[in-house]
């Protein structure tokens, strides 16, 4: 027979259930707060229902109802300078952390609203109407509320989508040397999200002060949590990460209070991440002003029995009890916030001259301008006057010299972070291995000890908290994936989150970051190690794309994309470009190559062939090859915004033709993209039709004669050439 010992968890996990004597023990202040906020908060829902019930709101409106006391009773505890994101059930979370922030000394229910709880209330409500006068101007809505002067860094609708930001704002805390906290609030379906579970373990092995904050109302949509996990205790999540847990219930605004106190005091004194799981319920479906009842997954018995333990009702008990309210009192404190919250609502609408008796309409002065549609998608270029532009042409002969592309990868980086410190780097085995799994990172660890910072393998994590670090402003992050491919498992973070964050947001906020990536095309890794993402990149909202063809280029366009605002991608060639060698700078490090900037490698005027990466080399000795005088255009700059149309317009105006050459697959092909705006603006100028060269529809498999012809050669590019 086996000897078996039992193991015990590393971190504590309790229940915490609050008492009379906690009650007693609260100073009727932090009370009145509790109160006014719980009716602020609940009653500004009531009017969001109202609003929705009318149609007058666009989209879902997710209903806090019932769960006020986890919101009110979580923030209290934090200061302006903490830090709170959330999920698309976040007006509850919104509301109480911008009222702390405009009412730090509290607020008395028994007298009028303060003007600035009057103007959080209204440009929270216009927001989801979608009105100019919401914090994000209208375009968040519902899901994406966000105040960042408050510490309210933005609710979310990918379930989970948030939370590795939250790690990033911790980071940013930590490595500054506060003792500033961050929170991210969540429900129990994104407890079992992937992207959530990794953050634990990042946040976990990196000590970071962020608050998991589970709101575990039970259902998500209609699915209860006994249906979707094998551990309905939530908070056990923390435990298999080594972090501190509470569990306490969610309709005690008091327990709830003093378990984040308890975690609060635990991050701020550096003792790292923690887990608040929260039990309560939301009294309505998933959206609008139904009850789950009406849907048929939820019993009207449950329902009454939850509403049974509200937590409003909960906290007046407790304030008759010690003698600070009546019951008249109460009701008075009810009367005179239904009243102005109708007074903000009432402020959105007027009668609809077109609708029926009593029909309303959102004021038409409110809606924003539809000519503010695309504005701030990303920065403007602003960030790069008055630095240095310097082609090859620019330097004397002597400031060059022959380097491996590889070397100034690492060189250019390391000067980055010598003359700006707020530069940090992470990613895979980038502080090991004598630079990372291909040495792009060398030398960066030893000089940079404590910003240079190997992650766990969890893309979605790390990549989110970089996000995180950029939307928070003081640290300048450098993500790097060790292969393109692995673009996919951190898509949300990339795509959804980082991409979208500022215009989403109203576009008031930088979201500076670079992220490179290793496109390992040529290296026998096969079809999960081999992807071009610049298609996939090009098409996605909000990134800019370098991809740097000399090591001359790497330098300035790296510059250039690090003194941006904006999230930058550079893809970087393994096999064809990082063991290649190519001129370089001897000693400066700081000119730059801005957007909108592509290069002539080669003037003709019988086709311009377009490219980029290790791809216009192979153009060059196609172009020599075959005969054809080709002009040769290397974009430098992929993304929309950013390419130089004004270089592609003169050249196809002089030789009426076009043939873009990439390697990556058809399926994700750049090409394809801009074969289309090519022939939508220069269609009159061309005398046939686009052409292109690109890999196979499969991905290259591991085989070297079946990666071979996946991918696009130097003879399919002549065999083109002479077509054309």
């Amino acid at each position: 027979m086996p000897e078996t010992t039992p193991l015990q968890p590393l971190a504590p996990w309790v229940s915490l259930a609050s008492t009379d004597a906690d009650w007693d023990a609260l100073d009727p202040k932090i009370l009145d707060t509790m109160l006014a906020q719980l009716h602020l908060i609940r009653t500004f829902e009531e009017e969001v229902l109202g609003l929705a019930g009318q149609k007058l709101i666009n989209g879902p409106a997710h209903a806090s109802i019932g769960q006020e006391a986890g919101a009110v009773g979580s923030g209290l505890p934090l200061v302006g300078a903490d830090q709170v994101n959330g999920s698309h059930r976040g007006h509850h979370q919104f509301l109480a952390k911008a009222l702390g922030f405009v009412a730090p000394d509290g607020l008395d229910p028994r007298k009028p609203l303060p003007e600035k709880v009057r103007e959080v209330l209204h440009k929270s409500m216009a927001e989801i109407a979608g009105l100019k006068d919401g914090y994000c101007y209208g375009r968040g809505g519902s899901m994406h509320l966000q105040w960042i002067d408050a510490g309210a860094m933005g609710t979310n609708a990918i379930v989970g989508g948030a939370v590795p930001f939250a790690a990033g704002f911790a980071f940013a805390d930590k490595w500054a040397d506060t003792d500033n906290v961050s929170v991210t609030y969540f429900g129990d379906g994104a407890t079992n999200i992937g992207s959530v579970l990794e953050t634990m373990n990042l946040a976990a092995a990196w000590k970071l002060p962020v608050c998991f904050f589970i709101e575990n109302n039970q259902y998500a949509v209609s699915t209860t949590v006994q249906e979707a996990t094998g551990e309905p205790r939530l908070s056990a999540r923390g435990l298999g990460f080594g972090i501190p847990s509470w569990q306490v219930d969610g309709q005690d605004v008091v327990a709830v209070y003093l378990a984040m106190q308890q975690a609060c005091e635990h991050m701020r004194n550096g003792g790292g991440p923690t887990v608040i799981e929260a039990e309560t319920y939301r009294y309505f479906h998933q959206n609008g002003p139904f009850p789950g009842s009406a849907f048929g997954y939820r019993s009207k018995l449950e329902e009454q029995s939850w509403r049974d333990r509200d937590p409003i009702a909960k906290i007046e008990g407790h304030l008759v009890r010690r003698g600070l309210y009546t019951e008249d009192e109460l009701a008075g404190v009810r009367k005179s916030i239904k009243a102005a919250m109708g007074e903000i609502g009432a402020g959105l609408v007027e009668p609809d001259p077109a609708g029926k008796p009593g029909q309303l309409r959102i004021r038409p002065e409110l809606w924003p301008d539809p000519a503010f549609l695309d504005v701030g998608i990303r920065g403007d270029l602003s960030s790069l006057e008055g630095l240095t532009v310097r082609e090859e042409a620019d330097f004397e002969p002597d400031e060059l010299e022959q380097r491996k592309f590889i070397e100034v990868v690492a060189d250019v980086m390391g000067h980055r972070m010598e003359t700006d410190p707020s530069v940090v780097v992470m990613g895979e085995d980038v502080h090991r291995l004598n630079g990372g799994s291909r040495g792009a990172t060398k030398g960066l660890k030893e000089k940079f000890e404590d910003r240079v910072f190997g992650t766990p393998i969890s893309e979605a994590a790390f990549s989110g908290l970089g996000g995180g670090l950029a939307l928070d402003g003081r640290y300048y992050p450098v993500v790097e994936l060790m292969y393109a491919d692995f673009i996919w498992v951190a898509a949300d973070q990339l795509f959804n989150q980082i991409g979208k964050a500022r215009h989403m947001f109203g576009g008031d906020h930088d979201m500076p970051l670079l992220l490179r990536i290793k496109i390992g095309t040529g290296t026998g890794y096969g079809s999960q190690h081999s992807m071009d993402p610049a298609g996939v990149l090009a098409t996605s909202v909000g990134w800019r794309i370098i991809a740097p063809s000399t090591p001359l280029d790497y330098v300035g366009l790296v510059n250039a994309a690090m003194k941006l605002k904006d999230p930058v991608a550079v893809l970087e060639h393994d096999a064809d470009l990082y063991k290649i060698s190519g001129l370089a700078p001897k000693h400066d490090f700081d000119y730059i190559l801005p957007p909108g900037e592509a290069a002539i490698r080669r003037a003709g005027s019988d086709v311009t062939v377009i490219s980029y990466l290790s791809m216009v080399h192979r153009c060059m000795d196609a172009v020599a090859e075959s005969g054809v005088d080709g002009e040769v255009i290397d974009l430098r700059w992929l993304d929309p915004a950013s390419l130089d149309w004004d270089t592609v317009e003169a050249s196809i105006k002089k030789t009426n033709k076009v043939l873009i050459v990439e390697q990556g697959s058809l399926q994700t092909s750049y090409g394809g993209w801009l074969a289309d705006e090519i022939q939508r603006r220069y269609f009159d100028y061309l005398d046939a039709p686009v052409a292109r060269v690109h890999g196979s529809e499969s991905s290259p498999s591991i085989s070297k004669v079946l990666e071979a012809a996946a991918l696009a050669s130097t003879g399919d590019i002549v065999s083109a050439l002479r077509s054309i």
